[in-house]
């Protein structure tokens, strides 16, 4: 384990919109293989790695609730979509050379192990990237908040909210010149701005577990890095400022 690691043990939280192609959609190969790649050099530094992604590239079930759709179905047809990210990803990994295991909380035994905590964490110690699939496995639940929950069932040292932008604004920032970047934010703030970090069941759950939230930019290929080292990077939401 190199010694400069602030962090051992991580869950990284990634959108389905990281395997997309240039319309935002589908899975791109080439987005994939970027993607692992850069998930590469981490693993390569020692440190444990589990991800859950989402499945925005491939469902958004705002969609089918405004056309009536039942929300629970909505839900478990956005679970199905981020086992297919997770597969796709897993292909990417292997492809890299990183021992990968898709794990997931909807049992499909013909393309995944079913979520067991212990099985998972063993994974890891084993040096095998885990990555999470279908949530929660329950619907009303974000993958916010499924990051959250296994992040705190792996006992991970922070959970890493990869985006498209460096961090947390006061406002959007492709929108807004002046947004204003956070450098640090208390979790009840994060929750009574409304700045969209996490949706608030997942923000609770990490504020009452003390576990820390680093929102950063996941295409700054240094970022992750940085942040993996203890650098000031991104935005780092916790209990107390850095």
């Amino acid at each position: 384990m190199n010694k400069k690691l602030a962090y051992k043990r991580i869950l990284l939280k990634i959108s389905g919109e990281a395997l997309a192609g240039p319309d935002g959609f589908g899975i791109d190969p080439i987005r994939a293989e970027d993607l692992a790649e850069h998930l590469q050099v981490i693993y390569d530094l020692g440190v444990e790695i589990a991800v859950v992604i989402g499945a925005g590239n491939l469902w958004r079930g705002r969609q089918g609730l405004e056309r009536g759709m039942d929300r629970a179905t909505a839900d478990y047809m956005g679970m199905l979509g981020t086992v297919m990210n997770a597969m796709a990803l897993m292909d990417a990994l292997e492809r890299q050379g990183v021992i990968t295991r898709v794990q997931s909380a909807i049992e499909m035994r013909a393309v995944a192990e079913p979520y067991i905590r212990r099985r998972a964490i063993r994974h890891l110690e084993k040096k095998r990237l885990v990555i999470f699939g279908a949530g929660t496995g329950n619907p009303y639940f974000s993958t916010d908040t499924a990051a959250a929950l296994r992040a705190m069932e792996i006992d991970a040292d922070i959970l890493i909210k990869a985006t498209k932008v460096d961090g947390v604004y006061d406002s959007d920032p492709e929108k807004n010149p002046d947004a204003v970047l956070f450098d640090n934010l208390s979790y009840i703030d994060a929750i009574n701005l409304r700045l969209e970090v996490m949706d608030t069941t997942a923000l609770s759950l990490c504020m009452d577990n003390k576990l820390p939230i680093l929102v950063i930019n996941m295409w700054d290929h240094d970022a992750l890095q940085k942040g993996l080292m203890g650098e000031k990077v991104g935005t780092l939401v916790s209990k107390e400022p850095r």
